[in-house]
């Protein structure tokens, strides 16, 4: 998901035997409308969702900066950007107001990150080459359809959070960190 609503932002459906359905999208009500239509299981954001516990807002500077699934992230050396960095403070934000829309509107909602679930599946991240992560997605198992002009990082990204979706529905996840601050959800590996 983009922090902006000026920005693209990946969209996957994806169905119990993984076929896919991707957009790219833009607005907060579109992502909402595409929900709300769709009426999924499970709605997998890939955006920080929660604060760590004891920091009173995003805007308020200064510590703490890592929830414990972050903290969790650093001890199993997989990287990522802490919700405190600039750009990331924005995509806390959207995410923490999507998760109360969708939940207000009945969604069960899950935090997911995409670099992460890629490394422990032995996946490429986008960085290293769509190409490379569409056919790693596709030896998974995942129906993409075909497209001439290919899938965007954002839509791939997307496939990747809805596949973890689909995981902790059939109970084949991990939950890490502090259930009070809120959890990110990762393949079971």
């Amino acid at each position: 998901m983009a922090g902006s609503e000026r920005r693209d932002t990946g969209f996957c459906m994806m169905d119990s035997h993984m076929r896919c359905r991707t957009a790219v999208i833009r607005t907060d009500q579109e992502v909402l409308r595409l929900i709300s239509e769709a009426r999924p299981g499970v709605v997998s954001i890939d955006a920080p969702l929660f604060l760590p516990k004891g920091r009173e807002s995003l805007e308020r500077p200064g510590p703490p900066h890592f929830r414990e699934c972050d903290k969790e992230l650093l001890r199993m050396h997989i990287r990522f950007f802490p919700i405190s960095l600039g750009p990331m403070r924005m995509l806390t934000g959207r995410g923490m107001r999507l998760r109360a829309a969708l939940e207000t509107r009945g969604f069960e909602v899950i935090e997911s990150f995409p670099g992460a679930i890629q490394d422990l599946l032995g996946m490429p991240r986008k960085q290293k080459g769509l190409p490379n992560l569409e056919r790693a997605l596709r030896r998974y198992g995942i129906k993409l359809g075909r497209r001439k002009s290919g899938f965007t990082g954002d839509e791939l990204d997307a496939v990747t959070s809805a596949l973890v979706g689909l995981m902790y529905r059939n109970g084949e996840y991990q939950a890490i960190g502090d259930p009070e601050e809120g959890l990110m959800i990762l393949p079971a590996v």
